[in-house]
């Protein structure tokens, strides 16, 4: 992956994408796989805010099914076997037990059943999937005492049954983005991350959009770049990004912003099924298991701040834990039980509801020009399963609305670079056998996060054996944060530990550990030793559980 750092001549692109998370990422690879001529900027990581801040699901959105968003339950069930096509080595089907209460607002066995039902029916091409193990099946039913005797932490009091109904795991979601993001690049779009949009070009009239002004963060260095149209992918600084191009203050625009936190602890539940119950006050929460670990989440309520000044609050993670408490029995979660927390805001297009909660998922995609800006639209709203489809419509929509003539969505068709495995199952064995060497854990988890690509990170511990030291539990090895900034554009030890590795996803791996990933590197990104004490010290505050 080679940083794009602008160019020294007069080159206008077909299309500027602002935002590195996954809907800038997918649109990327559309507008590439398409002939497109495209550039993307993302100001931090890619995948590092709203995108990052996941619950590691690829799911067809049951309860929207309650509002009657047929259309949006359709549409992701859809991109939910799609995704298991074309990224076989990241998502996986994985079985959820829903438990039902007599009393309990949501859960009757009944109304579940029903809405179950319809899921199947809506999911009618589950089983045409490229490899015969990603095929779901549908629901199945279980008495109080099978419920029970899977997952012994449901609540007894009021259980009536409960239903086993599958979607899929995401398994790194930070690293399927950077999937799509590799893939762009192979049809030749440039990329850069650190790389800040701060402003725009237009013509003499100002209503019409021709490029952007670039803040390269690395280089220390500011570019323009010229495109025919700019699409602003930017999440929840979508309206920030809008007034910028307007010049002002954007009145009635629609954008909310709603928080999810997650919190990792040791495992809670047995790991064969994720749980999915109801809570009290009507909402959902989740358990599954990741990494032999048990991740719970999530909360969605209103934002009012800042998006640049968000943070997960020790507030915040305590309505999620005694929430959490109250809808299982024994659990018993103390706060000194949290490994890992992490949290980020949702874009929501705004509706006539009053809660984030029961607001739409759907996206919209705003062409400005019926504002008096025209080369500029904006991308709102969606979510993580239905991205690659939003990113299929969006480039659409340029044949429609600008003189752009881009091919046909090839996209559903294709593997994402690195992930051109057939039988993700049979892909794992293989690699297993060809590579005694090393762990077999350690060979199968780098099958799954790297793909056909897992055979560069073994090259490089084979070069140094030193780099062959095993990490964790998982069997991740020093050679994946070399890999990570020689051939990822990995720059910051957050970069490697978060987002091109799972180092630090289940915790603070402890300063020794940061110490040593950050060495391993410092070489490569030429850093002197206070650099690398910066490096730790900042990744060692990031990590800690918040106190506030």
């Amino acid at each position: 992956m080679k940083r794009f750092t602008g160019h020294s001549g007069k080159t206008t692109f077909d299309v500027i994408v602002i935002g590195g998370g996954i809907t800038g990422a997918a649109i990327a690879y559309e507008a590439a796989s398409r002939g497109l001529r495209i550039v993307l900027f993302e100001k931090g990581d890619f995948s590092e805010a709203t995108s990052a801040a996941s619950s590691k699901l690829i799911h067809g959105g049951l309860r929207y099914l309650a509002r009657m968003e047929y259309g949006l339950v359709r549409e992701s069930l859809r991109e939910r076997r799609t995704l298991e096509n074309i990224a076989p080595n990241f998502v996986y089907p994985f079985p959820f037990l829903f438990p039902h209460y007599r009393s309990l607002p949501g859960s009757s066995k009944w109304l579940i059943r029903a809405g179950l039902i319809l899921y199947d029916l809506l999911a009618f091409d589950k089983r045409r999937t490229w490899d015969a193990a990603k095929e779901i099946p549908g629901h199945t039913a279980l008495s109080p005492g099978e419920a029970l005797k899977r997952q012994p932490v449901l609540n007894r009091k009021g259980l009536t049954g409960a239903s086993i109904f599958y979607d899929c795991l995401n398994i790194f979601p930070e690293r399927l983005a950077l999937a799509f993001i590799k893939s762009a690049m192979a049809r030749h779009a440039e990329v850069a991350n650190y790389a800040r949009v701060s402003g725009f070009l237009s013509d003499n009239t100002g209503k019409t959009v021709q490029g952007v002004v670039v803040n390269d963060l690395i280089r220390d260095k500011t570019y323009e770049v010229c495109g025919k149209v700019t699409i602003n992918c930017t999440g929840p600084w979508a309206d920030r990004v809008l007034a910028m191009a307007a010049g002002q203050e954007v009145r009635d625009h629609r954008l909310r912003r709603s928080e999810g936190i997650h919190i990792i602890t040791r495992p809670l539940i047995n790991d064969a099924t994720a749980i999915s119950t109801a809570t009290s006050n009507g909402r959902h929460c989740f358990l599954i298991p990741w990494r032999g670990h048990t991740l719970i989440g999530t909360t969605d309520t209103a934002y009012h701040g800042d998006p640049d000044d968000y943070r997960v609050t020790r507030k915040n993670i305590e309505v999620l834990v005694s929430e959490v408490n109250a809808s299982f029995d024994g659990l018993a979660i103390e706060y000194k039980d949290i490994l890992h927390c992490y949290g980020g805001l949702r874009p929501l297009v705004a509706s006539r509801t009053k809660e984030t909660y029961t607001a739409s998922r759907k996206y919209e995609i705003h062409d400005h020009a019926g504002d008096g800006l025209t080369g500029l639209i904006t991308v709102e709203g969606g979510k993580w399963t239905t991205s690659r489809h939003l990113a299929e419509k969006v480039i659409d929509n340029l044949r429609n609305k600008t003189t752009i003539h881009p091919g046909r969505s090839v996209s559903s068709g294709k593997y994402l670079t690195g992930s051109n495995i057939r039988d993700i199952n049979a892909f794992i064995r293989r690699i297993q056998r060809e590579n005694t060497d090393f762990d077999a854990d350690t060979v199968a988890h780098l099958g799954r996060l790297y793909g056909t690509d897992y055979k560069e990170v073994l090259s490089l511990a084979r070069q140094m054996p030193v780099l062959a030291h095993r990490l964790n539990a998982d069997g991740e090895i020093l050679a994946q944060a070399t890999y990570a900034v020689r051939h990822e554009m990995a720059y910051t030890l957050k970069d490697i530990v978060l987002r091109r590795t799972g180092i630090a996803t289940l915790g603070h791996p402890g300063d020794d550990l940061l110490g040593r990933v950050a060495e391993t590197v410092a070489e490569t990104l030429d850093w002197d030793d206070v650099r690398v004490k910066k490096e730790v010290e900042a990744t060692s505050a990031f990590l800690r559980i918040p106190t506030d």
